[in-house]
């Protein structure tokens, strides 16, 4: 019985959806179809399906795999908008941040304090502590602890790691971070619950029209070449860098351009730099965060132009370099290289402005309906994934039969909040139950959330599976397991960049447990010996090709690198036309 419940769960994005979500694509007429399987496009999908909207989401790799698994991690106000005057972006993101706390993502979204280090007398502290008296009171109700004061000492104390030259005193705030990709996918989870279809490995290669109208998108299977079509009312492009590409593929002229902006971000070991808090760091042109991140610090970001591979941006030694250069300005004992743990690029799709420095480029979202069924978004920033995705819906309404209800995302929880605070306080009798240690079970909880019931489960007759990953052992045998059977995991890479982060955690990217967690996700996906053998040859080349390509000392030779790599989607077709 409670194998058949599984099957008829929803939210479970296993191999057996996969084959029930096509025939539906083919079948059935919808109202919206979401193209992107970002925070956005996944934000979009659930905002539609809890309106009671019948709704597909198509994703052309995996969720969450282009710009929404490689932010900063932060669910922030933007400290640096209020200095732009961006006081309405800043209240918005504030208000989300509050709510992904208290209501929406209690599991998957934590408070993080921030140490302002201060380096001017007289005017600079009166001036911050104006802006972060805005910062903390804009949000409306709180769930972060208010601005603190801190002398030189008392910042020094708090991190340890600083030059005493590098300040003169500071400021503690406070804001809020999440694992990215986890978030994203779960976001996913909940629109699927709430009855969109969720596509992955599922790329839109052409739109049908009906006399001057969108009347849905034509695609293809990318795992086994199939194509179909799908019918729907308006269509929405939530493709964040590649928005201009599905434009110009559905033969129309966009009302906005984006363009691609790259961060990059380090990781590196917790106890190289040693600090109670994360640090906002001023530089020329824009900040530098540095965040905790577990057992690791991610240090971030870079702001440079990118008009290369839009779906494998390449770091280069001279990004790596920067970054490193202007953490080590403030650090006592600078970091190497060698420290380097994991390093990732991503691209902001910025909304083209006259300005040239992308970092001057608006973060603020655009919505337009460029033709009679087809609405694009883009712009925008992960923190306001939610406000982007009612407003995309708000626009495509026009062309909706019926009239539309409005948006309630705002009160609906994602997946595994329900419940999730009374599971913390039980954790050590869910741990004693499950012969784990409580530690393993809050980790657990806050990446499942009280889902975490149904991912133990899963081991069910298998103990072997609670055991960690042999060599990545923040994760357990188990998560691997659920990755592919509920969360629509369809690659090694998947699994190791995503619903993990063994890619960037580890200093051997997850090449030392590719085969251990190939072999497991291959149980679940029903992969022959040749399969696993092939999944782990690509992401070792893929791994093999990052690594050159931060080596190398401009944005053409790191992309020519990366791009050479095989694609663990290989029947994906970049760019469309």
């Amino acid at each position: 019985m409670a194998q058949h419940a599984a099957e008829t769960n929803p939210a479970r994005l296993g191999p057996a959806k996969r084959e029930e979500t096509w025939q539906r694509l083919g079948n059935e007429t919808f109202d919206l179809v979401v193209i992107g399987g970002g925070v956005v496009g996944a934000g979009t999908a659930l905002d539609a399906a809890t309106r009671g909207l019948r709704v597909a989401l198509v994703e052309a790799r995996d969720l969450a795999s282009g710009t929404s698994s490689r932010s900063s991690k932060l669910f922030h106000g933007g400290l640096r908008y209020l200095e732009q005057l961006e006081f309405g972006l800043v209240r918005e993101a504030l208000r989300e941040r509050e709510l992904m706390l208290t209501t929406i993502a209690p599991h998957l979204v934590k408070p993080v304090s921030f140490l302002y280090p201060l380096t001017h007398r007289v005017w600079e502290r009166p001036y911050t502590a104006a802006g972060l008296l805005m910062y903390d009171t804009m949000g409306g109700a709180r769930s972060v602890p208010g601005q603190k004061h801190l002398t030189r000492a008392g910042a020094l104390r708090m991190v340890p790691a600083l030059k005493r030259s590098a300040l003169i005193g500071g400021i503690r705030y406070y804001d809020a971070q999440s694992d990215d990709a986890r978030h994203t996918m779960t976001v996913a989870r909940t629109a699927a619950h709430y009855g969109a279809v969720v596509r992955t490995s599922t790329q839109v290669v052409g739109f049908l029209r009906e006399a001057d109208r969108v009347s849905g998108v034509r695609v293809r299977d990318v795992e086994d070449g199939r194509e179909t079509e799908i019918s729907a009312a308006a269509v929405i492009n939530c493709t964040g860098v590649w928005t201009d590409e599905l434009q110009r593929l559905s033969g129309g002229r966009g009302r906005f351009r984006v363009r691609a902006s790259k961060g990059v971000h380090i990781v590196v070991p917790r106890d190289r730099i040693v600090s109670e808090s994360g640090m906002i760091l001023r530089t020329e042109k824009s900040v530098l965060f540095v965040i905790p991140w577990r057992n690791h610090w991610i240090v971030g970001t870079t702001d440079t132009d990118w008009n290369l591979d839009l779906a494998h941006p390449a770091a280069t030694k001279h990004d790596i370099d920067y970054l490193l250069e202007h953490v080590n300005s403030v650090l006592a004992t600078p970091l190497t290289h060698d420290d380097i743990e994991g390093v990732y690029a991503g691209l902001r799709p910025l909304l083209a402005g006259e300005s040239e420095e992308t970092s001057k480029l608006s973060r603020e979202h655009a919505v337009a309906r460029v033709a009679p069924g087809l609405v694009a978004i883009a712009g925008g920033k992960y923190t306001t994934y939610r406000v982007m995705a009612a407003d995309a819906v708000d626009a495509a309404a026009v062309d909706l039969p019926g009239r539309s209800q409005p948006s309630i995302t705002d009160k609906v929880p994602l997946l595994g909040a329900d419940g999730y605070h009374a599971l913390v306080n039980q954790a050590d009798h869910l741990a004693a139950e499950h012969s784990l240690h409580p530690y393993r079970v809050r980790h657990l909880l806050d990446r499942y959330g009280s889902l975490v019931n149904e991912v133990l489960a899963t081991a069910s007759g298998r103990p072997e599976l609670l055991k960690p990953i042999e060599h990545a052992p923040d994760y357990l045998g188990v998560e691997v397991v659920y990755a592919a059977s509920h969360e629509g995991a369809l690659h090694l890479e998947d699994v190791l960049a995503r619903r993990t982060r063994i890619s960037i955690e580890y200093a051997h990217r997850g090449v030392d447990c590719a085969e251990q967690v190939a072999t497991l996700v291959g149980e679940v996906l029903g992969w022959s010996p040749e399969t696993v053998k092939r999944e782990i040859e690509v992401y070792k080349a893929r791994v093999e090709a990052e690594r050159e390509s931060q080596s190398q000392p401009s944005d053409e030779a790191a992309d020519a690198l990366r791009s050479a790599a095989p694609e663990a989607r290989a029947g994906i077709v970049e760019p469309v036309s």
